[in-house]
């Protein structure tokens, strides 16, 4: 430290401050001197100065305190881990508040299009076929969207929908691109009620897929390996003669929805056809990219389908946090759907993006991809790191803004500096932590605010708790459990 020694009632004098930190903020004579002066706060204790207490998620009043987010087009709102009740439970508040008191009227999640139709169908009261056999989200992980959380809101957001004109009903969409083999067959299926001629050419088009569909990522090594060609011309060429047949098949409000469902259904089949491609590029960063443009494309396509829409978003933290202001764009080059709705609607509080964080707690989770669900203890999160921060502010729930305000000038200062941030998805490596689950990250730029939640329980999983009845007897229950 340029030659000073700090003794231990200097330490004290400091009122506490981390050593470390002071040796990065002030490591010359006349900042230290400076430091003693102003009596230096930590991070936590200024962000105590700025933040607003929650009440309990289940509280009316919870979601109250999210209003001033409610003037942006798209809200975003994440979790830190696919598996933890409370941040299901708060995006779900959140969500109804934006949808009775100020208009929103989507509904977009980390989900794949054909499961969440099945949904939309079901939430807005239009004919399905839906029956006791499909079971829809029902790919690994089982219990990100089949759980009793979501299916409360599922039931909340149709007994809503019930009161309003059918214009007016809240769309329930999903954004994501695995479902390669369900889109295929939606499209062949709406084709064959409307053009024979062109569902036996969609056929033929999509007929090197068939073989992979169940694994489709077969497809995108036998195609790195050269043992077969790609079919990607077929796939846009498929997506374009669509295209030319819309003013045929969308004379009626009905059909024109119809057509609208097969067309997105035919462009996720082109996106997840290069993205099991770039799986096995030399450049890493390339399937990310791909997945998450093809989500923000998603969420635009529908926000433009009928103008003066607005959308609430939930999807991952690594997805929905502005990806330029953490080491996923610093070291790997990576964008993500935060990032591209703040370049595309910039206008100052177009965009809205909130993250979720714990301390500790329970989580449901797996060791490896397919493998089993478990319920698995959170670790404390680590010293130095931005949920350490948090905890140590000794509130247990609360809504940081981390939009620029002059009262908050100097806590954004202090956050506009790198901080590890954890992330967990789906699945869970307590014994190696630090390795897979924290990055690098300027939390002040990656949201405009994050909800805190210093303890937290796992999601209520369908194999765990069995969903409640369908909210009339002949009505088929959309997840089909």
């Amino acid at each position: 430290m340029t030659g000073h020694v700090l003794t231990r009632p200097a330490i004290a004098a400091l009122g506490g401050v981390a050593l470390s930190y002071i040796y990065i903020q002030y490591p010359d004579h006349n900042s230290m001197l400076s430091l003693f002066r102003r009596k230096a706060v930590s991070p936590s204790e200024l962000i105590k100065t700025a933040l607003k207490p929650l009440p309990s998620v289940h509280n009316p009043d919870f979601a109250r305190g999210f209003d001033s987010y409610a003037s942006s087009k798209v809200v975003l709102i994440g979790d830190a881990s696919h598996g933890t009740s409370e941040f299901y439970r708060a995006r779900a508040a959140i969500t109804k508040r934006l949808i009775q008191k100020y208009g929103f009227n989507i509904v977009a999640i980390e989900a794949d299009w054909p499961d969440a139709k099945a949904i939309d169908n079901y939430v807005r009261h239009r004919p399905s076929e839906t029956t006791s056999a499909l079971q829809v989200f029902n790919r690994f992980p089982l219990w990100m969207w089949r759980n009793t959380e979501v299916q409360e809101f599922v039931d909340w957001l149709r007994i809503w929908n019930a009161a309003q004109t059918e214009n007016n009903r809240v769309r329930f969409i999903g954004l994501d691109l695995y479902s390669m083999g369900t889109s295929i067959k939606a499209v062949i299926a709406y084709l064959d009620g409307v053009h024979p001629k062109l569902a036996q050419l969609a056929r033929k088009r999509y007929a090197r897929l068939h073989p992979c569909v169940k694994d489709p990522a077969k497809y995108g090594l036998a195609v790195a390996q050269g043992r077969i060609s790609t079919c990607e011309s077929n796939l846009v060429k498929m997506l374009n003669d669509l295209s030319k047949e819309r003013a045929k098949f969308t004379h009626e409000p009905d059909d024109s929805e119809a057509f609208w469902d097969v067309e997105m259904n035919a462009r996720l089949v082109k996106d997840a056809e290069e993205y099991y491609r770039a799986m096995f590029s030399d450049d890493v960063r390339t399937d990310w990219n791909l997945r998450d443009t093809h989500m923000f494309h998603t969420l635009q396509s529908t926000l433009e389908r009928t103008p003066g829409s607005k959308a609430v978003v939930w999807a991952h933290n690594s997805h929905l946090g502005d990806a330029r202001a953490s080491s996923m764009s610093w070291d790997r080059g990576e964008l993500n759907l935060g990032q591209l709705c703040r370049e595309r609607y910039a206008k100052p509080g177009e965009v809205s993006i909130l993250g979720c964080g714990t301390h500790s707690g329970t989580v449901v989770a797996a060791n490896e991809w397919d493998d089993p669900m478990e319920l698995m203890t959170i670790n404390p999160s680590m010293s130095g790191s931005w949920e350490r921060i948090l905890h140590d502010t000794g509130i247990p729930s609360f809504l940081l803004d981390l939009r620029e305000h002059e009262q908050n000038s100097k806590v954004m200062e202090a956050l506009k500096k790198p901080l590890l941030q954890r992330f967990i998805g789906v699945i869970y490596r307590p014994r190696n932590e630090r390795r897979f689950h924290y990055m690098k990250t300027v939390p002040a730029n990656q949201y405009d605010g994050f909800i805190w939640f210093d303890q937290t329980s796992a999601v209520n999983a369908f194999e765990i708790a069995q969903p409640q009845g369908a909210i009339s007897k002949d009505e088929t229950y959309p997840f089909g459990v």
